[in-house]
């Protein structure tokens, strides 16, 4: 993906309001090298997993829907009771779905996304509390249904399979044929690429099938991390990241940053752009991870306690 990781470099080396701690950054990664922290493995549990062609389809129907987990100010967050625990946020949604697709439910079929209704979806997703931008949920699916009819012959792993075993490929596919998932935006007047969800998808065929089969794919050491609200926060509490005053007043207030305004676009470009330091800094120390799986680490890092005690920024997309 040279197209985000380029963009994003270009990006950081411009940016006013956020800066990339080079000693914390070089700390971190020496912390997971002395720590022994591994990548965390899939998480059978809370994900679908059947046949090959049926999780191809649930993982592709989980990413269209895997954006903006936060409430409205005032408003309490979404969550569902899943096997007696509660759960919220990207967790809350697997299990929801893979729920869904055992109860019958035809989710990973083309025909009944391309026509599924907002009042369907909420019976599907269930839960209490607020689920923001529930319409651009359902939009988001209907336009994959209708696309899979049309060119794929209703067939998730049939769009997978024009990739061939690139997941740079696939991304970039997911990009051009699905709106939902064409995440760029402007910096200084020069486009910027993340392919947040896209991207993310390749990931997830690869943990979820464990490299092999259906996520074979040559190139998976070319994706680059994937921006959204949590790596930025973990990055922060780290002190890999440093805020400008102003704008760490806005993110600690939960202010809204509008999507692609300069701020926003500064904090996901380096946030991209850190995680490829991590890489290289682990490399050197010979500790060979790919983006991907220091993602993986840093958003499982964001799931405990301490790594809340200052938020995320807000910015209200589908996009993350």
């Amino acid at each position: 993906m040279w197209e985000v990781l380029e963009t994003a470099k270009n990006v950081a080396k411009k940016s006013r309001q956020v800066q990339i701690n080079k000693q914390a950054l070089i700390r971190f990664s020496r912390k997971v090298l002395a720590d022994g922290i591994e990548v965390p493995r899939w998480n059978s549990h809370y994900h679908f997993c059947g046949s090959g062609e049926a999780t191809v389809s649930y993982l592709l129907v989980l990413d269209s829907l895997n954006f903006c987990f936060w409430p409205a100010r005032g408003r309490v967050k979404w969550e569902i009771e899943y096997e007696s625990r509660k759960l919220s946020g990207y967790y809350a949604l697997a299990a929801s779905l893979k729920h869904a697709v055992e109860s019958g439910i035809p989710i990973t079929k083309a025909e009944y996304l391309a026509d599924v209704t907002l009042s369907k979806l909420k019976q599907i997703l269930g839960g209490q509390g607020e689920l923001q931008l529930l319409e651009y949920r359902v939009q988001s699916l209907n336009e994959l249904g209708q696309v899979l009819l049309k060119e794929y012959e209703g067939q998730a792993f049939k769009m997978v399979g024009a990739a061939g075993k690139s997941a740079v490929k696939l991304a970039l596919l997911l990009a051009e044929k699905l709106a939902s998932f064409r995440d760029v935006a402007k910096y200084q007047g020069h486009k910027v690429f993340f392919y947040k969800r896209a991207q993310i998808f390749a990931a997830d065929l690869y943990g979820a099938f464990d490299g092999k089969d259906r996520a074979n794919f040559t190139d998976i050491d070319k994706l680059t991390a994937f921006a959204d609200y949590k790596l930025p926060q973990v990055l922060r509490h780290l002190g890999i990241f440093d805020y400008a005053q102003a704008l760490a007043q806005k993110v600690d207030q939960e202010i809204y940053l509008e999507p692609g305004c300069p701020e926003e676009v500064e904090i996901r470009a380096n946030t991209i752009w850190a995680v490829e330091l991590i890489r290289r800094e682990l490399e050197r120390m010979e500790k060979g991870l790919r983006a991907f799986e220091i993602d993986w680490i840093l958003w499982n890092l964001g799931q405990h306690g301490e790594f809340k005690v200052r938020p995320y920024h807000r910015t209200l997309t589908i996009f993350y």
